[in-house]
């Protein structure tokens, strides 16, 4: 049992012991144990099995026994015990927008409700208006969650969607009657969210690659399974199909299954108009068989440049690869910096030296510190003086640093008025300003809108991150006018971010073609909190192509001094 493992289940414990109503100082302990776990430098295995454990300091007597049981057994009967103390419903009412775990025991205690479904019921039966510290707000916001949660059902995000994906693939690879395989659908697509997994596989003995897929040990609930085909879900919950196919039509079906259901009818119509025949199983003329080999033989059959998968969503793309202006899509190798991350000085897991040496691994040749201003409390926001310090210590550590260089930032928050947290005096020290929204997400669009572009307008500003707060099957976005926004980037030369956690991707890639058309530049930022963070640079990429970026649309792309001057207009 792995460190990030071992801190998920003491978060978890912290939690419903929350849920039971127990003392907050006892769930305080399971929460920063979980995160004295995740912040070690060392495997906890280790430290348990060297007796090392009991030396971490925040770790007692208690927590040691606790953690030493999870490390050496892989279970701890505490947390089962707790667990099966809980309702389950109780824990997921978690993930319903605006409810925590005080919120949950109230309505348990005092309505006796312990599923999602009666807590919908007691909303429209207007039963929560009288609960202490409720209220009718409070109801219609707890209904909207749960609107919004069961609007997601069944949707899971990318980064968890291609993990499962990606073992999968091996598993498939050992199956000695596997000639080739591709993952497909919405996650060949790059999809922020993924409704299953899609795999083909290219196999002379389609029914034998099914049975092996049919024995793989996460394979549970078996809806079909017959010659070619098997669904089955996951241990996660996720839904997965998978498809074998001899090798001659192995081109045209991962084609078929990759494109959206648009991109697929606006091709098949291409094909139609130049005389041909494209189906699932191949492409014709005249009934008879044009042989493929892959899928970039298919479109120039039709008379096409070859479309990246990204790009298959049926908008423009067919008539871009029809007068061959497809954009070189931008890749991972483009990037040579990155520009918003978090350390310990605000609610980072890693230091400024730690955050370097990770962007120097990852091949960067300079990296954007941004820790939260002052206002984020919750997030250790740094005061101006503590700002100041942290830029002293990033001059001090620019002069022993050779590979990489690391940048004077701050992730500034835009007031309610559209100010920024700090003075101008102090914005002015630093290399770049990102600002972003982090509170009064209920305004109107209009006042929101206006709220942003006041701070786009300030001279220090650089990048606007994550412009409409949106977190993936979790909240919605507060409304702005997004085209209004794109003009005052335009206008003031601020790039707009697509921020590559996960759990956000925004902005969304829907408008990234309006941001590339209107000449705004995008950076595409992991938001690192820690060092394990630089890894999702990959999902932002992935957006950025979905979004038909070009390398010369990315900040992030340029040098150390391009980007500085940059930054400087």
């Amino acid at each position: 049992m792995d460190n990030k493992e071992v801190s998920r289940i003491l978060t978890e414990i912290g939690t419903l012991l929350e849920l039971k109503g127990e003392n907050p100082f006892k769930s305080r302990a399971y929460y920063n144990a979980a995160l004295t776990v995740e912040k070690l430098g060392q495997d906890v295995n280790d430290l348990v099995k060297k007796g090392e454990l009991p030396s971490i300091k925040g770790l007692g007597e208690a927590l040691v026994k606790k953690i030493t049981e999870l490390a050496e057994t892989g279970r701890l009967g505490y947390y089962e015990e707790l667990k099966s103390s809980v309702p389950p419903g109780l824990s997921e009412m978690l993930s319903i927008h605006s409810l925590g775990p005080k919120k949950i025991r109230t309505i348990h205690e005092k309505l006796g409700i312990t599923t999602i479904g009666e807590l919908e019921y007691a909303c429209v039966e207007n039963r929560l208006v009288e609960l202490p510290g409720f209220g009718a707000k409070t109801q219609e916001k707890i209904l909207k969650g749960i609107l919004q949660l069961k609007s997601y059902s069944g949707r899971h995000l990318y980064s968890k969607a291609v993990g499962e994906a990606e073992v999968l693939v091996e598993e498939l690879k050992k199956c000695k009657d596997v000639i080739g395989l591709d993952v497909a659908g919405e996650l060949r697509r790059k999809l922020e969210t993924v409704g299953h997994i899609e795999i083909m596989v290219s196999s002379p003995m389609p029914g034998r690659v099914i049975d092996y897929a049919a024995s793989l040990t996460g394979a549970r609930e078996i809806k079909k399974q017959r010659c070619g085909f098997i669904s089955f879900a996951l241990p996660s919950g996720i839904y997965c199909l998978i498809r074998a196919i001899d090798r001659e039509r192995y081109p045209y079906v991962l084609r078929y299954y990759t494109g959206s259901e648009t991109h697929n009818r606006m091709l098949a119509e291409r094909a139609y108009r130049v005389g041909l025949s494209l189906t699932e199983g191949g492409l014709f003329k005249d009934g008879v068989p044009i042989p493929c080999t892959d899928e970039e033989a298919i479109f120039r059959s039709i008379g096409l440049d070859y479309i990246p998968p990204e790009l298959r969503e049926g908008t423009t793309e067919i008539e871009g690869a029809e007068k061959r202006i497809l954009p070189r899509l931008i890749t991972g190798d483009d990037i040579k910096g990155v520009l918003h991350v978090h350390t310990t000085y605000s609610d980072g897991l890693h230091s400024l030296e730690e955050m370097a040496e990770a962007a120097r691994k990852a091949g960067y040749s300079y990296l954007g510190i941004a820790d939260h201003s002052r206002s984020v409390a919750y997030a250790g926001g740094l005061s101006i003086e503590r700002l100041k310090e942290q830029g002293l210590k990033i001059d001090e550590l620019n002069r022993n640093l050779t590979v990489i260089r690391l940048l004077k930032g701050a992730e500034v928050d835009i007031l309610p008025d559209g100010s920024l947290d700090y003075p101008d005096e102090v914005l002015s020290n630093l290399d770049f300003v990102i600002a972003s929204v982090h509170s009064k997400f209920n305004m109107g669009s209009a006042e929101m809108t206006e709220r942003i572009i006041k701070a786009i307008e300030n001279h220090y500003v650089s990048i606007l991150a994550h412009p409409t707060g949106r977190l993936l099957l979790s909240r919605e976005g507060y409304t702005i006018n997004i085209a209004e926004i794109i003009k005052a980037a335009r206008r003031y030369n601020v790039a707009i971010e697509l921020n590559a956690n996960p759990r956000r991707l925004e902005l969304d890639w829907r408008y990234l073609r309006q941001v590339k058309e209107a000449g705004v530049k995008v950076a595409v930022n992991p938001d690192a909190h820690r060092v394990e963070g630089f890894s999702d640079m990959a999902y932002g990429i992935g957006i950025a192509r979905k979004g038909w970026l070009e390398a010369a649309d990315v900040i992030n792309t340029m040098s150390v001094g391009e980007v500085l001057r940059f930054f400087e207009k």
